[in-house]
């Protein structure tokens, strides 16, 4: 039955589970979206980042779940972190509007003298 005083447009279904949350500084905020990959080999990927790296910086880059299944399959030692890839810049090329086109090489959880703290 209908409840006259209820002023949700859509019916609430009971669901408790636990979640994990961060809170987003600014800086975060303003970090997504801010690029897009390219294309992917076993080797690393190509990627467009408004930002200006330089080379053998480490990153970490965040993308949806099934490129990052697909960074995996190509590279099975590739360092996966909270979902997302750990690679170090090869190379950087400066492209139109302050882009830039990133080569990075995954890092792989054998690689020679890199540890992560974390």
């Amino acid at each position: 039955m209908d409840n006259p005083n209820e002023r949700r447009e859509f019916v609430r279904l009971d669901y408790a589970t636990p979640l994990v949350y961060k809170i987003c500084k600014k800086e975060t905020i303003s970090k997504l979206l801010e690029g897009y990959t390219s294309n992917v080999s076993p080797s690393g990927l190509l990627c467009n980042i408004r930002e200006g790296v330089n080379p053998d910086d480490i990153l970490w880059l965040s993308f949806d779940r099934r490129l990052l299944s697909i960074c995996e399959k190509l590279e099975k030692r590739v360092f996966i972190y909270q979902n997302g890839i750990i690679g170090k810049v090869a190379r950087v090329e400066p492209k139109e509007l302050g882009n830039f086109d990133v080569g990075l090489k995954f890092i792989t959880r054998e690689e020679p003298g890199f540890t992560i703290r974390i």
